[in-house]
């Protein structure tokens, strides 16, 4: 690869990754070339991006950005996983097939998330994370329940009074018809 390639390559990281959500790293070396077609798939299907690259040209691709950080992190064979909006499907996807696959020596090898890098055992734990559209109904069922119950706290009393108004009523209907 001649150095316009190279920098053409370190572009397009760049413009790639500076839209990422979340980065999650992974070691795809080893593997045969249908597993890697196999989970290529797998995250083409979710529009998450993988992509394999010198550790060099990634770290010139983020330098002056916040996702500098996980340089330490690019050593020996990495590929980069992210996706755009939702910063856990990545993450989701590399857990599945890893607890799908256990016969291929795949793991987390560490990530970035809001200008931190975490370790591969904490880049787990994005695919935890809930979706946006997880989030988001969790929100609107939160701001439906509320108002209820609300009402609910608010009308308890006037029904209990009603109850002891209509149980005395009773009591001297029945002592008035004696």
């Amino acid at each position: 690869m001649d150095r316009a390639q190279k920098e053409q390559m370190i572009e397009e990281l760049r413009g790639e990754l500076s839209q990422a959500s979340s980065i999650v790293l992974t070691d795809l070396s080893g593997l045969e070339v249908e597993v890697v077609n196999q989970l290529r798939k797998a995250f083409r299907d979710k529009g998450v991006k993988c992509r394999v690259a010198k550790n060099t040209l990634v770290r010139l691709a983020l330098k002056d950005s916040p996702a500098e950080v996980m340089g330490p992190l690019l050593v020996g064979p990495t590929a980069l996983v992210w996706h755009t909006e939702d910063p856990a499907v990545g993450a989701r996807v590399l857990r599945d097939f890893i607890k799908d696959n256990p016969q291929h020596k795949l793991a987390f090898k560490g990530g970035y998330i809001d200008g931190e890098a975490i370790p591969g055992e904490a880049s787990e734990k994005l695919a935890d994370m809930l979706s946006k559209d997880e989030l988001r109904a969790q929100i609107l069922g939160l701001i439906e329940r509320v108002p209820g119950k609300f009402l609910a706290l608010v009308n308890t009393p006037a029904r209990k009074f009603l109850a002891v108004l209509l149980a005395r009523e009773e009591d001297l209907k029945e002592k008035g018809g004696e």
